[in-house]
């Protein structure tokens, strides 16, 4: 039985030998020291794409500094018109208050009866301006003051 199971497995080894091809240690050693070097050299790579990706959106991006900067600006416009209106309204309120006040301005409400009705007083001296030169309306308003 012995012998039996000896020539079996020769058989078998003999069978299964020109199946086998013979490994060549030397190129699996190559192959360990590529995988050694392009492995990290791929994840340093991929790494430095993805952090590239996200400085430039934080830079860039929707939200980013530039945009950040452009709402800045923004803002200074807004709050420079938010002052000037804020004086516009305060002058207006101011010219209101004498208006309904228990007593009436007496140069206000002369003062917007004359241009209402296009009137003058007879010591008010008249000066005739070309209608080409003219100012505009929202500036005649505002000098009327």
């Amino acid at each position: 039985m012995g012998r039996s199971n000896a020539l079996r497995r020769r058989g078998r080894h003999l069978r299964n030998a020109s199946l086998t091809t013979r490994v060549d240690h030397r190129g699996m050693v190559v192959k360990k020291r590529l995988r050694a070097v392009l492995i990290p050299l791929a994840l340093y790579g991929v790494s430095g794409l993805a952090v590239g990706y996200f400085v430039h959106h934080a830079q860039s991006g929707q939200r980013g500094l530039d945009a950040k900067r452009e709402l800045q600006l923004e803002r200074t416009r807004i709050e420079a018109t938010l002052g000037a209106l804020q004086q516009e309204r305060a002058d207006w309120e101011h010219r209101i208050g004498l208006v309904r006040s228990h007593q009436i301005d007496r140069d206000l409400l002369e003062e917007q009866a004359r241009v209402m009705l296009g009137r003058v007083h007879r010591n008010d001296v008249v000066i005739m301006v070309d209608p080409e030169l003219r100012p505009a309306p929202a500036l005649a308003a505002r000098s009327i003051n």
